[in-house]
């Protein structure tokens, strides 16, 4: 009987220790709210890192720079986003509300980049042995002929653009042509029976096949 009533009593006693315990940390949560903006616009931070040094968590703010988590009073936590400089903010532990708000100064950091060397060559020797055993033509007459080959022509024409009074030409005739059908739906030829008509005859007549050169 008496070890019965004495393991009741140490059970009471770590029962009452852990929901001492359990009150005095919940005393110390609080929910840690604000938004992350910048020093020189005012603007929002977004996707800015909020991370809690002693334990690693955190969480990481909005679109719009706003961020809310649970937290601990006294608390260091490390603000950091690419493009801004680190800063740190210690939450008060004299709090006598759950709740905390903050609006976090994010100050801009000039990163400097190493100078990036681009080559049209994959290594400096490939580009001297190409330069040197590259045959050209010495004389203007190989050069024109080069230059004069149908497939060159052909290519040129294709990788040419139009020009500034094509585009403009171009486009006064796309406003004619909406002038013209103002207040009414452009024809379709695609219920048009003439245009039928004339699409199987020339299907007959064979226009519509490959013609190889």
């Amino acid at each position: 009987m008496l070890k019965r009533i004495s393991i009741a009593i140490l059970l009471l006693i770590f029962t009452l220790s852990a929901i001492c315990q359990t009150n005095f940390k919940s005393k110390d949560l609080i929910q840690f709210s604000g938004v992350v903006i910048s020093s020189d616009s005012l603007k929002p931070v977004p996707y800015c890192s909020i991370i809690d040094v002693a334990t690693s968590r955190g969480t990481t703010s909005d679109y719009f720079g706003y961020f809310s988590f649970v937290a601990r009073k006294g608390d260091t936590l490390k603000f950091s986003s690419v493009g801004y400089k680190k800063a740190q903010f210690v939450i008060p532990d004299s709090l006598t509300t759950n709740k905390y708000s903050l609006i976090q100064l994010m100050y801009e950091d000039t990163i400097l980049l190493q100078t990036a060397v681009i080559y049209p060559w994959p290594s400096k020797e490939q580009f001297a042995d190409a330069f040197v055993n590259t045959k050209i033509p010495n004389d203007d007459y190989r050069r024109a002929l080069a230059n004069l080959e149908r497939a060159e022509m052909k290519d040129r024409m294709d990788a040419i653009p139009m020009n500034g009074a094509m585009n403009f030409k171009w486009q006064q005739q796309q406003i004619q042509s909406k002038l013209y059908y103002a207040g009414q739906y452009p024809p379709n030829n695609l219920m048009n029976p003439i245009a039928w008509a004339q699409f199987i005859k020339a299907w007959k007549n064979g226009d519509f096949k490959r013609k190889d050169n």
